[in-house]
């Protein structure tokens, strides 16, 4: 094993099944404990949880991305089982930063001072890259989201998060099927 790199857990501590025991959503789903799933990788890896202020709008972008994408890929995946490149094919067409840039249309609106806040600091971050297939204004756009989006994860508000995430696929047309 390399130097300092501590072994994970192998098995939950008495005190994660106690948050775990008995937790769920509004609609009977199981939680991860009142943490969330953030500080149970965290604490799974030895790792130290930063204040969320501490990290810069590119930070929250980066994790809003991969959180995001991790959203679309398990809506698409719940659609059914189909091959890889159609299942490629549905989520690109949901995380490219021209359809996050259009959902922050339907989202404004419904976005606290806190959340709007976060957005705008993400959308004028100065970044050193651009999207392939957008203009200026829709990467920054879309950054903003993604920012928001990593910074309501890192904040444990799931449930926030994947309604304004709705919010924005029903408004751009998305089907989000709810059984």
């Amino acid at each position: 094993m390399e130097e300092g790199v501590k072994p994970l857990k192998q098995d939950t501590t008495k005190e994660q099944e106690e948050k775990l025991e008995g937790s769920t959503n509004d609609k009977g789903m199981p939680l991860l404990g009142s943490a969330g799933i953030y500080a149970f990788i965290l604490e799974t890896f030895h790792a130290k949880e930063q204040d969320i202020r501490s990290y810069s709008p590119l930070s929250l972008a980066y994790i809003g991305d991969g959180v995001y994408e991790l959203v679309i890929r398990s809506l698409v995946l719940g659609k059914g089982n189909t091959s890889p490149n159609k299942l490629h094919r549905q989520t690109s067409q949901m995380v490219k930063a021209k359809a996050q840039s259009a959902m922050m249309e339907h989202l404004h609106s419904h976005l606290t001072e806190e959340e709007a806040g976060v957005y705008r600091r993400g959308r004028n971050a100065n970044s050193a890259t651009m999207a392939k297939n957008a203009s200026m204004s829709e990467y920054r756009r879309a950054t903003g989201f993604e920012a928001l989006m990593g910074y309501l994860y890192l904040k444990n508000e799931l449930e926030r998060m994947l309604k304004l995430i709705e919010i924005g696929l029903k408004g751009e047309g998305f089907t989000v099927s709810k059984k």
